[in-house]
């Protein structure tokens, strides 16, 4: 018997389907762990928030692969709810110098770069580039260091051995995040070439 070919999945502009929901919880969960956490300062009740928004990043894209249901915002709404949780937890921790300025800084700079290299490709008539597991890698880690990272700073008991883990996880999504932002300018890079040896040049890049 001949194996039959896995079936394709394909991108629908559906709005209301179950993992751009997930999605959209994710997203109401950020306003909330900024509360907790500058506000009454509950911090473990934060570590919770923030752990049910990093853990879920891989939820909405396997419920979708898995029934079928990969939408257009769906795309959009997953990796932007991966940097607004980056930005608000480095804000809060920022703000609580849970995190040096460095780091915040280094994260940041990162964004401004690659916000750069996508207008130019913008103005060039490209759009983003296909997100490279490396990144997406990176961002999954950064989330899981986090919550570990806050929760040694909120019981002080198990700071030994939670504040080296969670830092250890941290630097190496730093890794990850730059090594990623340097194969998305390498991509970019060579989408220009490609643009200035002519239209029949230009083919998309292999992520």
């Amino acid at each position: 018997m001949s194996q039959q070919p896995a079936p394709s999945i394909e991108t629908s502009n559906r709005i209301f389907t179950i993992p751009n929901v997930i999605s959209f919880i994710r997203l109401l969960g950020v306003p909330l762990f900024l509360y907790l956490l500058l506000g009454p300062q509950h911090d473990v009740a934060a570590v919770i928030v923030l752990a049910l928004g990093g853990t879920t990043d891989w939820v909405d894209g396997y419920v979708a692969r898995r029934m079928n249901s990969v939408s257009r915002l769906g795309e959009l709404l997953d990796p932007f709810a991966d940097r607004l949780y980056i930005l608000a937890t480095l804000i809060g921790f920022t703000l609580r110098e849970v995190v040096p300025w460095w780091l915040t800084g280094a994260l940041l700079l990162r964004e401004v770069v690659l916000g750069v290299a996508l207008l130019v490709l913008r103005r060039h008539g490209y759009g983003p580039p296909p997100v490279h597991y490396v990144g997406k890698t990176g961002t999954f880690m950064l989330l899981a260091a986090f919550p570990v990272i806050l929760l040694a700073t909120a019981v002080p008991s198990i700071d030994g051995w939670a504040s080296p883990l969670g830092w250890g996880i941290a630097w190496w999504a730093l890794g990850l995040y730059w090594a990623a932002a340097a194969l998305y300018l390498m991509q970019t890079a060579q989408l220009l070439r490609a643009d200035r040896n002519g239209p029949e040049a230009a083919r998309p890049v292999a992520s």
